[in-house]
């Protein structure tokens, strides 16, 4: 077989160089080329043979054609000869194409990486899939080395809910939306007075036939029933304050978990500012109605006081938002399938939370209680970056679990339309985008009742947003320190120093190009990294400490 091969080759070498001797330079290229492709395909005779009988049909074409010249006349093609042997100089003139004389090195240009550099910037996906890549491997090493410490640390008994901590729950759950109702109670008491006076008004002028007027409408400027006015803020600010301090004070004093404490107290938050949007919603109702001024088309169907049913409010009561209004838009049919998606996902990530939580978080912080009460700075950081990771996990599985799965679950059951929940806060350019953009209907309510509200009194936008800070910060602290019962002020102290940062990365929002933007959005993260589990871990040491478990773990 290898005799055919070699006697293959050989002969498709000779017959090349015949056909390079009888068609003249002209061919060289072409016969490069072939002799190329002959000895890149010496693999067996057969192929060989192929290849000169290719080579034979150019061969007999250009054959063709030089007969066809000799065919014409002398003068016509004496010129046309000229011009060809020309060419033909340069072509053997010219260097060919991937021979060893070819230049590699021809232009001026910088490296990829360099500013010089003139090609269009890199892609740096490769990088990113790296650091996905290592991300993963490290996490993994965690997970193998926390199952060879501790082995699983599933189990129903190390939740440590107490009965009396469900009974306290339940408790609270079924008395806090008992002051919507109390809310709508009060909006009732004003509303029969302040009808009874627009009805007498429009009583009068069809009797008198004329009112004073301004603008087109009847002036009034302070309507009768406004002496009422300051007894429903009144009532109305003793109800919302009372469904949080009587929460606060039962969680803080007879609930043991922080679990079934933050869950109360976040219930009554919720709560209680449903209370004062609807109180200051249905106030700016009365006002126009007095004045005779319009409201958004939207309400059309339900205006003022016929907005003021236990329909309506129990709509609100469940509705996914913060806001009063007494319509909203409605999706146009329920989708049981939707929904039953979005209540397996909440229990799936709900389990996930628990895994994460009890196999991972609990060790890690149990384990810093000793670097805490020593002041073991090196310790206490090395715990801090353990927990980052896995509080960083945690936090995004709840926050999809609550914001996408969980809230758009009831916006189907409730066939709400406005599902506007968060926007894409992970490409934040700052802290203060990142604020607007993460919760939505936190940031809704904060900008129509206080941030609005204060810039229309004349409050500049600075100082308006330190108010809102403000409060964030106190409903912060109750959240996080009353069901840990300790009351430290690092829930508080956390929020006040975002005002700072927004100042800080603010610039960085509004300048043009990439660099900015990338900076704003590392500080964020850096900062939502570090400063969520270092809260994590004060709060729990400053719980074991109330709770007299520092020194009992240390013995």
């Amino acid at each position: 077989m290898l005799d055919h091969i070699i006697s293959g080759t050989a002969t498709s070498i000779t017959t090349v160089m015949a056909q390079q001797h009888s068609t003249g330079p002209s061919q060289d290229k072409e016969d490069i080329s072939t002799v190329d492709v002959i000895d890149s395909s010496n693999s067996d005779a057969h192929t060989s043979s192929s290849i000169v009988s290719q080579q034979q049909k150019p061969r007999r074409r250009q054959i063709g054609k030089d007969s066809e010249l000799r065919s014409q006349p002398q003068d016509a093609t004496g010129d046309k000869s000229d011009e060809v042997k020309s060419t033909k100089q340069q072509e053997t003139k010219a260097p060919v194409k991937l021979s060893h004389i070819y230049p590699i090195h021809s232009v001026s240009q910088g490296s990829i990486l360099s500013r010089e550099s003139t090609t269009p910037a890199p892609s740096f996906v490769g990088f990113r899939n790296l650091a996905m890549i290592v991300l993963a491997v490290g996490n993994l090493r965690l997970v193998i080395e926390n199952y060879t410490k501790y082995g699983v640390l599933i189990r129903f008994s190390r939740l440590g809910i107490s009965q009396k901590d469900i009974l306290y729950c339940i408790f609270l759950t079924g008395t806090i939306p008992l002051h919507l109702f109390i809310a709508i109670v009060i909006e009732r008491l004003v509303a029969i007075p302040t009808v009874n006076y627009v009805a007498s008004l429009s009583k009068a002028k069809d009797k008198n036939g004329s009112h004073t007027k301004r603008g087109g409408s009847i002036s009034i400027l302070r309507p009768k029933p406004k002496y009422m006015w300051g007894l429903i803020v009144l009532l109305h600010s003793i109800n919302a304050l009372a469904c949080l301090s009587v929460t606060t004070v039962v969680v803080y004093n007879y609930i043991y978990h922080p679990l079934i404490g933050t869950a109360c107290e976040i219930h009554a938050v919720i709560v209680c500012l449903k209370v004062a949007s609807f109180a200051l919603t249905n106030r700016d109702l009365r006002e126009s109605m007095l004045n005779s001024q319009p409201t958004p088309a939207i309400y059309s169907s339900a205006p003022y006081p016929k907005n003021l049913t236990l329909k309506n409010l129990s709509y609100f009561w469940w509705a996914p938002t913060l806001v009063y209004q007494p319509v909203y838009p409605r999706s146009p049919s329920f989708r049981p399938l939707f929904c039953v998606k979005r209540i397996l996902e909440m229990v799936g990530l709900s389990f996930l939370i628990w895994f994460l939580s009890a196999q991972y978080a609990v060790p890690t912080l149990e384990n810093s209680l000793v670097h805490f009460h020593s002041l073991q700075f090196i310790g206490i950081m090395e715990r801090l970056m353990k927990l980052a990771s896995i509080s960083m996990a945690i936090w995004l599985i709840g926050f999809f679990c609550i914001f996408q799965s969980g809230l758009n679950a009831l916006a189907e059951v409730m066939r709400f339309g406005d599902r506007a929940f968060y926007d894409d806060w992970w490409n934040s350019k700052s802290v203060g985008e990142y604020w607007r953009l993460w919760n939505k209907p936190v940031t809704n309510y904060f900008r129509r009742h206080i941030y609005v509200p204060l810039v229309r009194r004349g409050w500049n936008s600075a100082t308006a947003s330190v108010m809102v800070f403000l409060v964030s910060a106190v409903l912060h602290e109750l959240v996080v320190g009353v069901p840990t019962h300790n009351i430290i002020g690092v829930a508080f102290s956390s929020m006040i120093l975002q005002i700072p940062l927004i100042q800080v990365t603010a610039p960085l929002e509004k300048m043009n190009g990439s660099t900015s933007g990338l900076i704003g959005n590392c500080i964020f993260w850096f900062s939502f990294f570090i400063g969520q589990p270092l809260g994590v871990l004060l709060y729990y040491f400053a719980w074991n400490v109330s709770m007299g478990k520092v020194t009992r773990a240390e013995g």
